[in-house]
C-alpha cells in the first residue's frame, strides 16, 4: 500500500486497468478493481495525472483542489445537480483543459445544470448558454450586457467579451523579438522533483515565458532553483535551492562569465550585480493577513494620502500630523472598535459575526479626525473610494498619483482604496505586488518572476497587464512568467517548454526559443496550440549544454527525442 500510494494517479489509474486477478478471486475483487480505475480515470479526465495519491491536501492549489472535487462527482453519477465551478481552467494548460471540458459535458448529458464562472476562450465556446456582465469591473459593472448562445452574444456590439472572443478586436503579436543583451543565467543539471538534469539559459533583458503541461516541472525549475538562487545571491536570503549541480552567469552562449552556485555550499553567483541589483518574487500570496492591510497601505499610498491631510488649514492649526490619519493609531482612529470599523460579535456554538461599528458606522476614525476634508472628502471618503475616482481627485499630486496610475496600468481601476487584503482574490493580490514595483524608480537591472499572472484576468485585463510587463523589459529588466494562457506566451520573446507530460513523465526540456520556433517543434503540446496564433519556424541549433558538456544534446536534439 505505501508504494501504490507513492504512485501518480495516472501510474496507479494503469495498474488499476492491467491488474492481474486469479480467476478464484475475481467474482470477489473485479467490482473493487472497476470502482477504483473508474475514480482514477476521473482524476486522469481533469488533468491531475501527475499528483501522486499520497500528496498533501494543503500542497494543493486552489484550481487542483476544485478538479479533486469534481472528479468525486463525476464519479457519484447523480443528477438532476446544478454544479457551480469558478475559474476551473486556472493552472491547466490548454491540452489539458480540453479533457476537463469533455467532463464537464459529461456532467451536463448526465442530466445536471454546470455553472461555470470563466475567462477561458473554448469554455465560452463549448457553453451552451452565455451571460456577459459589464460593461466595466467594479461600480462600472453589475449590469448584464449579453445573454444567449455563443453566435449570439459575439454577436453584441458593445460586449467588450464578444469583441475579444469574435476576433474583432485582438492582442495583437509583437513585431519584433528582443534577443536580450548577449548575458544570460544558465542553470546545469537541474534534478528537484521530476527534472530530469535538464540545463537550460535564461536570457537576460527579454520577456521569458516558461511552459507545459501540468505538472511538467515549471514552477520547481523556476521557483525551487533560479528564484532562490538569486535571492540567496542578491539579498543574502536563506532560502533552500533545489538540487542541481549549479547555476552560472554565461555570455553569448561562449563560457561561464561569472562563477557559479553551488546549493550545498556558500557560494554565490559571483559579482553579478552588474547584471542584476534586484530580483522580484510577483505570486498571488495574500498581501497581508488582517484586514487592516488593503492596498492603499500595501502600495504606500495611503502614507501620501495622510501627508496631505496633515497639511491641510485645519490639521495645521490643531498641530495635527500624519498619523493623525492612520487607522492604526490611536488619537485619530475611533475608540470604540480601534479604528478596526467593525465589532466582534460571539457566537457561542457558531461562528463569531463582525458588524460595523456603532460609533463611528464602519469608518474607523472619531469624529474630530472626519472633520477635515480634502475637496469635500474626508479620509474615509477616500478609503471608501476606487482607484479611479481616486485618480480624478488626487490628479495634481504627483507622489500620490504616480502609485494610483499604477494600479491602473494593472487594472484595478474599480478597486476600492481600502478593500481589506483578506477579501482580495490572488490575482488581485499579484497585480497589487505588481503595481507597487511599477511605482518604484527602477535601475534597469531587476528580474521579476511571475508565476501565472493572468489568474481571474479578462482578455482586455490581459491586455493591459502584457502592456506593463513590456514596459519593464523596455526598461532594460528580465521578466519571467510562468504561463499557460496563449495570449500572454504569443507576446514573449523567448520561451522555454517543458514536458511531454506531468509527474515523472515530465521534467526535460521540449524547445526552446521564440514562440514561432517552439510553434514549429511537433514535439512540443504548447508549440501545437501556438500554431493558431503566430507562423512555426524551424528552430536553430542552440547551446543546451555548458561549453565543458559540448557533444552531448543540443536543445533541437532534446526537442527531437522527447517521447
Amino acid at each position: 500500500m505505501p508504494v501504490l500510494c507513492k504512485l501518480p494517479v495516472a501510474e496507479a489509474f494503469r495498474w488499476a486497468e492491467e491488474l492481474p486477478l486469479p480467476e478464484q478471486d475475481r467474482v470477489v475483487v473485479e467490482e473493487l478493481r472497476k470502482e477504483i480505475s473508474n475514480r482514477l480515470g476521473f482524476l486522469v479526465d481533469v488533468g491531475l495525472g501527475y499528483l501522486t495519491l499520497a500528496r498533501a491536501s494543503g500542497s494543493l492549489s486552489g484550481g487542483e483542489s476544485q478538479r479533486i472535487r469534481l472528479a468525486s462527482q463525476i464519479g457519484s453519477e447523480l443528477t438532476g445537480v446544478v454544479y457551480v465551478l469558478d475559474e476551473p481552467s486556472i493552472g491547466l494548460h490548454q491540452r489539458d483543459n480540453e479533457r476537463l471540458l469533455r467532463t464537464l459535458l459529461r456532467l451536463r448529458d448526465l442530466g445536471n445544470t454546470v455553472v461555470v464562472v470563466e475567462h477561458d476562450d473554448d469554455t465560452i465556446r463549448a457553453a451552451d448558454y452565455l451571460c456577459d456582465f459589464g460593461p466595466g469591473a467594479g461600480a462600472r459593472g453589475g449590469e448584464l450586457v449579453a445573454a444567449g448562445t455563443p453566435a449570439e452574444v459575439f454577436a453584441h456590439p458593445t460586449s467588450l467579451t464578444a469583441a475579444f472572443h469574435s476576433g474583432r478586436r485582438t492582442i495583437a503579436v509583437p513585431a519584433v523579438r528582443r534577443r536580450g543583451n548577449g548575458e544570460s543565467l544558465r542553470i546545469v543539471g537541474a534534478a528537484e522533483h521530476n527534472l530530469k538534469g535538464v540545463t537550460v539559459d535564461f536570457p537576460l533583458h527579454t520577456f521569458i515565458g516558461v511552459t507545459g503541461v501540468s505538472g511538467a516541472g515549471k514552477s520547481t525549475l523556476v521557483n525551487r532553483i533560479l528564484l532562490p538562487t538569486l535571492q540567496r545571491t542578491l539579498h543574502d536570503s536563506r532560502v533552500t535551492i533545489g538540487r542541481c549541480e549549479r547555476v552560472e552567469s554565461v555570455r553569448d552562449g561562449e563560457g561561464v562569465l561569472r562563477s557559479g552556485v553551488s546549493p550545498g555550499g556558500d557560494k554565490r553567483i559571483g559579482p553579478v550585480t552588474a547584471l542584476i541589483d534586484k530580483v522580484v518574487a510577483i505570486d498571488q500570496q495574500p498581501i497581508g493577513r488582517t484586514p487592516r492591510s488593503n492596498p492603499a497601505t500595501y502600495t504606500k499610498i495611503f502614507d501620501g494620502i495622510r501627508e496631505l491631510f496633515a497639511q491641510l488649514p485645519e490639521s495645521r492649526a490643531r498641530g495635527w500630523t500624519a498619523s493623525r490619519f492612520s487607522f492604526n493609531v490611536k488619537g485619530g482612529s475611533c475608540d470604540a472598535c480601534g479604528g478596526d470599523g467593525l465589532r466582534r460579535v460571539e457566537m457561542h456554538f457558531l461562528p463569531d459575526v463582525f458588524v460595523p461599528c456603532d460609533t463611528c458606522k464602519g469608518k474607523r476614525f472619531n469624529e474630530a479626525t472626519l472633520r477635515v476634508t480634502f475637496k469635500g472628502k474626508t479620509i474615509a471618503d477616500v478609503l471608501a473610494m476606487s482607484v479611479g475616482e481616486a485618480l480624478e481627485i488626487f490628479a495634481n499630486h504627483r507622489d500620490i498619483l504616480r502609485g494610483l496610475k499604477t494600479l491602473d496600468d494593472v487594472g484595478l481601476s474599480y478597486l476600492p482604496l481600502g478593500q481589506p487584503s483578506t477579501t482580495l482574490s490572488g490575482g488581485e493580490a499579484q497585480r497589487i505586488k505588481l503595481a507597487r514595483e511599477l511605482a518604484k524608480v527602477g535601475t534597469g537591472r531587476t528580474v521579476y518572476v511571475l508565476d501565472e499572472p493572468t489568474t481571474g484576468l479578462h482578455v482586455a485585463d490581459i491586455e493591459r497587464l502584457l502592456t506593463v510587463l513590456q514596459r519593464l523589459v523596455d526598461a532594460g529588466n528580465t521578466v519571467i512568467v510562468i504561463e499557460h494562457n496563449l495570449d500572454v506566451i504569443k507576446c514573449a520573446d523567448h520561451l522555454i517548454d517543458l514536458g511531454p507530460e506531468g509527474g515523472d513523465a515530465g521534467g526535460t526540456i521540449l524547445a526552446l526559443g521564440t514562440p514561432e520556433e517552439v510553434a514549429g517543434n511537433p514535439a512540443s503540446s504548447t508549440g501545437h496550440f501556438l500554431r493558431a496564433f503566430v507562423t512555426p519556424q524551424e528552430a536553430p541549433e542552440r547551446l543546451q549544454e555548458p561549453p565543458a558538456a559540448k557533444g552531448k544534446r543540443s536543445a533541437k536534439t532534446k526537442g527531437s527525442e522527447a517521447p
